[in-house]
């Protein structure tokens, strides 16, 4: 008697317990909207990693999507908050768990979605395009017949390999398929081997391939070879006037010159520079800046031919030029750093400035890589992590170490994890803490700074 006496105290306990919380939680989701988001002050955005998205940059927030919802935000007078999650299946779930007020990221609109989610937001149209190499002599394929034949390669696993098997099956077969271990390579990584004349196609979504334009102009993407799919950014059903004012703000955002400048640096801009490779030395000297060189590298007891080495591939030596990202003047120097460090918008572009505080940050990341004992391998810590921010740099190390490689060697060890730092794989494992980068920037940047400090050496004496 008295067990079940027991048991029913229990069991109201639970229920009572359980009416509790399902009231609590259906009080929130039921006041939770747009008014209560602008009394709280922030906006909490779950996205993802990559190169459209959202990722640090130099140690700023970067990302097509991430400067959209913020420019959103700052039009309600809000802050942002970012949750980044690992793919769009836990996006949607942590939406629906209360976790965030909305999705920026390109939810693909489907029937299976619709009832879980409003859509608002800008609407984009995505496809998949073959990419493939300009080249004289390589004529360009203008049809998806004419794939028979030809060598594609496409990522195993992916959406890219169930596309190209159709494909392949509405044109009764013959098109030489290659799938590749999306573990160490991934769809940018095979458009840069396009580019470089390893493979000649491979498939890619629109906008990814029309960012990787940017960085290679020897590209040919106006083949669409799939139907188009629509997406946008998502909220919750109980969210109603958080989309109605995400939309009416798409629709007015569309025709402004902020959203052109957006779509400009990411998807128009040249990532690159068509200067030469080398500048010529004329009688020992290298730009008619290297007195600057020489007086705030001796500062820091550094070699002034490695920081006019470096400032050659930053600038060209030209202090007016604007990086895509923002980076100003002949070190390239981003707007957050320079605050940082004390130097003034308006003298961003100064020369002596501009060098002195690129110094300044150099000695401080000397000092961060101070337990890199050998301090020719300690420069290239130092150059990558001027590069792509010291996050990424410590995210490569924390990989090597994990994966068995010296954590103070770059060549074949540190700098093998910089590469992988696109791919979700990696990105993802739980030693990274600061997400996506494009690594193979940083590795060449490393490369070509060292091989023009090397030429500097052979031509001038210190």
């Amino acid at each position: 008697m008295r067990s079940q006496t027991v048991c029913a105290l229990l069991f109201s306990f639970i229920f009572l317990f359980s009416c509790q919380s399902n009231k609590k939680r259906q009080d929130t989701s039921e006041s939770y909207d747009l008014e209560q988001i602008k009394e709280k002050g922030e906006l909490t955005v779950l996205t993802l990693y990559s190169s459209t998205s959202y990722f640090l940059y130099r140690g700023e927030e970067m990302g097509y999507e991430y400067e959209l919802i913020k420019q959103f935000a700052e039009s309600e007078g809000l802050k942002i908050k970012i949750i980044v999650a690992e793919n769009i299946g836990k996006l949607v779930e942590m939406l629906k768990n209360g976790n965030g007020d909305i999705i920026a990221y390109d939810i693909p609109i489907t029937g299976d979605l619709k009832d879980q989610l409003l859509y608002c937001g800008p609407e984009i149209i995505t496809h998949q395009v073959l990419v493939q190499r300009i080249e004289k002599g390589h004529p360009l394929l203008r049809n998806v017949t004419e794939l028979v034949g030809k060598k594609v390669y496409v990522e195993k696993d992916s959406k890219y390999e169930t596309r190209i098997n159709n494909l392949n099956d509405e044109l009764g077969g013959g098109i030489d398929i290659h799938l590749m271990n999306k573990d160490t390579i991934i769809t940018e990584d095979l458009i840069e081997m396009v580019a470089n004349g390893k493979i000649d196609y491979t498939f890619a979504d629109n906008n990814i391939a029309r960012l990787n334009k940017t960085y290679y102009n020897n590209i040919d993407i106006r083949l669409n070879v799939s139907f188009p799919q629509r997406s946008t950014w998502a909220v919750r059903t109980d969210e109603p006037e958080l989309a109605k004012a995400v939309d009416q703000w798409a629709k007015n955002n569309t025709k402004s010159s902020k959203y052109r400048e957006i779509l400009k640096r990411y998807f128009e801009l040249s990532k690159n520079s068509s200067a030469p490779e080398v500048l010529s030395i004329k009688k020992g000297q290298i730009s008619v800046y290297d007195h600057l060189f020489k007086k705030y590298a001796q500062k820091q007891n550094w070699d002034w031919r490695l920081i006019a080495a470096q400032a050659y591939h930053e600038s060209k030596f030209d202090t007016a030029v604007i990086s895509w990202a923002g980076a100003k003047g002949l070190m390239q120097i981003m707007p957050r750093t320079a605050r940082s460090y004390g130097l003034s918008e308006k003298d961003m572009q100064n020369p002596e400035k501009n060098i002195a505080t690129a110094i300044k940050i150099m000695g401080a990341l000397n000092q961060s890589f101070a337990t890199i004992e050998n301090p020719e391998e300690r420069i290239k810590f130092i150059l990558a992590a001027y590069n792509s921010g010291i996050g990424h740099v410590l995210d490569a190390i924390a990989l090597a170490k994990k994966y068995g490689k010296d954590p103070q060697k770059w060549d074949g060890n540190v700098a093998e994890y910089i590469l992988l730092k696109s791919n979700p794989e990696y990105f993802n494992d739980e030693v990274c803490k600061f997400g996506y980068f494009r690594g193979r920037e940083t590795y060449s940047y490393v490369n070509k700074v060292l091989k023009l400090y090397e030429y500097y050496k052979t031509k001038i004496k210190s």
